[in-house]
């Protein structure tokens, strides 16, 4: 087996780097007028209102590079701020990528991490436009910014569910939360047994859910052309609970969910039984799913209601009547935000 090839971060330089890593990048959009090689990028929407996001992703919180591939943290790293510009009913254009590395960090490994990254903008039509490299001396930092662009007012927040409105989510829930589960119990059993093979079996989708998210722009192209503008949208990020609760506080109102509406794939279902989970209770407070949750007029029920990738789960309520839970047994419990938090 031949040598493997690593080249030292050092030998080149930071601005050796920045363009090792950015030799092949390729802008397609018209609203990209200037892009990597400046102090800055310059971008004309034409008009168009621009939306921006930012998100930090940290070594041995966000990710752990243990079972990590970096191709697909790379994909990663795009796909959950593309997911954040969908979660305004925006069509991501640019995005800008930061990152700190230490110096474990061969120019091997940043390449097969930006060969990720570059399969993201393509996959999702947007532009590496600009970023920023520096040494680490706590792991791998990554910083995303990501653009978007959205007719004017079209744009949709957090805060605008109204009573009767109808409570709906993308895809399936869960899964992430169940991946990792399966990653950190085969990491353990790997740092005991170094010699064992991990035990995946046929778990893919749960896997796939947590390494490789999908941000959903297909959901809001769909939206667009059935043309449905939702009333407040977020995308589950920290857990359902968690951001059905947040649209409940911005917009001033209650709700009730259903426990037997919420969407669980089985591969989840079966994935929460090996482990001794209760799968609703994965669901419910599992992260990083970047599947999206807003709310609609009931005139557009009708629209949405043949769309398989779609689940009405419930309805919005006044605010005095609170956000509730209703089992498949008929009991209504409060629902809690037990999902992902950032300084617990």
């Amino acid at each position: 087996m031949p040598e493997r090839i690593r080249t030292e971060l050092a030998e080149i330089g930071e601005f050796g780097l920045i363009d090792y890593l950015t030799k092949n990048n390729e802008t397609t959009l018209a609203t990209t007028v200037l892009s990597v090689g400046d102090d800055a990028a310059v971008i004309d929407h034409f008009g168009k209102q621009t939306v921006v996001s930012t998100d930090l992703l940290l070594e041995g919180i966000h990710f752990d590079l243990t079972y990590t591939p970096l191709k697909y943290l790379g994909f990663k790293a795009v796909a959950v701020n593309v997911s954040d510009i969908c979660a305004m009913m925006a069509e991501p254009s640019q995005i800008t990528m930061s990152v700190g590395v230490s110096a474990k960090f061969a120019l091997e490994a940043l390449e097969e991490f930006y060969d990720g990254v570059y399969e993201a903008c393509n996959h999702y039509g947007v532009d590496l436009v600009g970023g920023d490299t520096s040494s680490s001396l706590t792991g791998f930092i990554i910083s995303v910014t990501a653009i978007g662009e959205v007719v004017p007012d079209r744009f949709v927040t957090r805060s605008g569910a109204k009573v009767n409105d109808l409570i709906c989510v993308s895809g399936d829930l869960g899964g992430a939360y169940l991946g990792l589960q399966l990653l950190e119990r085969e990491k353990k059993i790997f740092q005991e047994h170094p010699t064992l093979k991990p035990q995946f079996g046929e778990r893919r989708h749960i896997i796939r859910r947590i390494l490789k998210p999908e941000a959903r722009v297909d959901i809001v192209a769909w939206l667009r052309d059935s043309v449905i503008l939702p009333t407040a949208m977020i995308d589950v990020s920290d857990g359902l609970s968690s951001e059905l609760l947040h649209i409940c506080k911005q917009s001033a109102c209650g709700c009730v969910v259903y426990e037997e509406k919420i969407p669980i794939h089985q591969e989840s279902a079966d994935a929460a039984h090996e482990f001794g989970l209760d799968p609703l209770t994965c669901a419910l407070s599992g992260g990083e799913d970047y599947e999206l949750l807003f709310t609609i007029a009931q005139s557009d029920y009708e629209k949405v209601k043949n769309n398989l990738d779609l689940t009405v789960i419930g309805h919005i309520t006044e605010a005095e009547e609170g956000c509730k839970l209703v089992t498949k047994a008929g009991n209504a419990h409060e629902l809690k935000a037990q999902g992902w938090s950032a300084f617990r």
